[in-house]
């Protein structure tokens, strides 16, 4: 064999073993942050809201521990609690945050306005200032 030949062949090899190792990397791991509006994790109404979210999630594909981190908190206790609760939220610098209610809403507001929020519970966002305008939407599917 040629020393041409031979240096050729390791170097096609060596090249072949960067893209499988490429190729074998994890995908990302997505985070989502939830603020809830009131109660705590026990109770059978967070319980139920919390199942079908994240039943929603894997239906898109997203399965929490395998390629998103749901991280919960439920700031039963009052507005303090919930101002932490924000800014720890923020703190874990999520993909995306989920805002239960009015009341979770607003210190979110307060903690960002880089990370994306998206919001339930809200009656007139539009008319309280909250946003702009109802015409952006999002859809979680575009991290694919």
């Amino acid at each position: 064999m040629r020393r041409r030949d031979f240096i050729i062949g390791i170097a096609g090899s060596a090249a072949g073993w960067s893209l499988a190792a490429r190729a074998q990397q994890p995908e990302r791991m997505r985070r989502i942050a939830v603020l809830q509006g009131g109660g705590d994790r026990d109770d059978p109404r967070s319980q139920l809201s919390t199942a079908a979210f994240l039943q929603a999630l894997q239906q898109l594909g997203w399965t929490d521990g395998r390629n998103v981190r749901v991280d919960y908190r439920w700031p039963a206790g009052g507005a303090d609690k919930t101002r932490k609760y924000a800014a720890e939220l923020v703190a874990l610098a999520p993909d995306v945050i989920l805002a239960v209610s009015i009341t979770s809403l607003v210190p979110l507001l307060q903690a960002t306005r880089t990370v994306p929020i998206v919001f339930v519970g809200v009656v007139d966002p539009v008319g309280a200032g909250y946003v702009d305008s109802l015409s952006r939407q999002t859809n979680l599917t575009i991290w694919r």
